[in-house]
Parts: C-alpha cells; sequence; structure tokens
C-alpha cells in the first residue's frame, strides 16, 4: 500500500508527518521558521499592524515580515484586515488555529527566558 500523506486527518487517521508530501509539514515548517515562531509570539496577547509588528521584532526586514505574514495567513495561523484608508492601514491577529499553535511556543519561550542566566540577557539600550 502507497501512503501519499495528503490524506485528511479523522476517519482515516492522522497526517503522515513524517512524508515529504505532507501538507502538516510545510505548516510546521512555516511555524518554525526563521521568523515565522517571532511574528507568532508578537501576536500571542494582541492584533498588531504591519509597522508595529516591524519594529517590534528586531532584525526582521520589511520583505521578509511580508513574507511570513503572507504564509502564515494562507496556513490560517494569522488573520489579515485592511482598511480602506489612505495609506491603508494593515492589522494582523492569530486565528483560533494560531492561538492554539502560538500558545505551547510562548510557553517554550518563557521558560527559557526564566532559565536564562543574568549574564546571558540583552542589556536594554535606554
Amino acid at each position: 500500500m502507497v501512503r501519499t500523506g495528503r490524506r485528511q486527518a479523522g476517519a482515516d487517521g492522522p497526517y503522515e508527518v513524517f512524508h515529504t508530501d505532507c501538507p502538516a509539514r510545510d505548516v510546521v515548517d512555516h511555524v518554525t521558521s526563521r521568523w515565522g515562531i517571532w511574528v507568532l509570539i508578537a501576536l500571542r496577547n494582541t492584533s498588531l499592524r504591519f509597522f508595529e509588528l516591524r519594529d517590534g521584532i528586531q532584525g526582521i526586514s520589511e520583505k521578509m515580515l511580508a513574507q511570513t505574514l503572507r504564509t502564515l495567513v494562507q496556513d490560517d495561523l494569522v488573520w489579515r484586515e485592511v482598511e480602506p484608508t489612505t495609506p491603508p492601514q494593515v492589522t494582523y491577529g492569530l486565528t483560533a488555529f494560531g492561538q492554539d499553535v502560538a500558545e505551547p511556543l510562548t510557553d517554550l519561550f518563557d521558560r527559557i527566558t526564566r532559565r536564562l542566566p543574568p549574564d546571558r540577557r540583552p542589556r536594554r539600550s535606554a
């Protein structure tokens, strides 16, 4: 029996996440990408406009932020709302699926930051 990894979870069983064609694998890759995890953590408690995300996630370029957001919106982890103003105001937030995925990431982030010794923490600029 040949399995493609593209079957839906449910009556036929779970996704085959170790198969290269598994759609769940793509979502995991997007969530754990260099910037995906930071976008999800940034949106964990609030919705933010594009420039707020850009300014809040140090080191991300506008191009990478736009690309990461586009991917997370396509994966239904993030919602996008455009207000028809000039210029348009674009706001992003987590969908229910995104909140479900971000919760353990936030827990992991919080555990790591609680355990970092003081000499490994970045200095805050004034």
